[in-house]
């Protein structure tokens, strides 16, 4: 079809369309108004758009985001206290031993353990790899630099160490206190108990 040359549209019975002037590649447009069905959804869109933004902003008739993800954030604060607060009633040496001896707590604690500590402390716990000395302590020996009841090594885990310069970081934010348990767990599995200690 040659430029200049617009193409006849056949119009519908009783109606009489209009086009417009201009030709574009040969092609004329319909200068119609569009159908009431559609228009009307577009003003009442525009309408309930105004609407919903004068009660959010202006009326707070609905919860801001922000407030909701403070919200939230304070109630999973807030079950991660009483989580920590729970487990630390029942918390003990023996019972960190007890766990040491459960295969299902200490693969929980190996999993965490290959995640967070093994660029610091090594897979095999010796704090090296591949000859090479970690930044971390090694954790397989009989020596504790805090203390060597499982409740200590329960605190540095979930505290950090007291040597903030040198010592590892708190991971009690981050794992929760029955992560921190599982992890100083699959610790213990590597240590005997002490003489006395019921771990069946």
């Amino acid at each position: 079809m040659s430029e200049g040359s617009p193409s006849k549209a056949t119009p519908s019975p009783g109606s009489t369309p209009e086009l417009r002037e201009h030709v574009y590649d040969g092609i004329q447009e319909y200068d119609q108004k569009l159908p009431n069905w559609w228009l009307w959804t577009f003003y009442l869109a525009i309408i309930g758009f105004f609407v919903w933004w004068l009660m959010y902003y202006s009326a707070g008739w609905f919860e801001k985001d922000g407030i909701g993800v403070d919200a939230k954030i304070a109630e999973i604060n807030e079950k991660k206290a009483k989580e920590l607060e729970a487990m630390m009633a029942t918390l003990d040496d023996a019972v960190l031993w007890k766990m040491s001896r459960n295969p299902l707590i200490t693969a929980k604690g190996q999993a965490t353990f290959e995640v967070t500590c093994v660029a610091c402390h090594g897979k095999d716990l010796s704090a090296t790899m591949g000859g090479a000395k970690l930044t971390g302590l090694p954790l397989n020996d009989t020596e504790w630099k805090y203390g060597a009841n499982p409740m200590d090594i329960f605190k540095i885990v979930s505290k950090g160490s007291p040597d903030v310069t040198k010592g590892m970081i708190a991971w009690e934010p981050s794992l929760g206190p029955a992560k921190v348990a599982e992890v100083v767990a699959y610790v213990l599995s590597y240590h005997q108990p002490p003489e006395g200690v019921e771990v069946k």
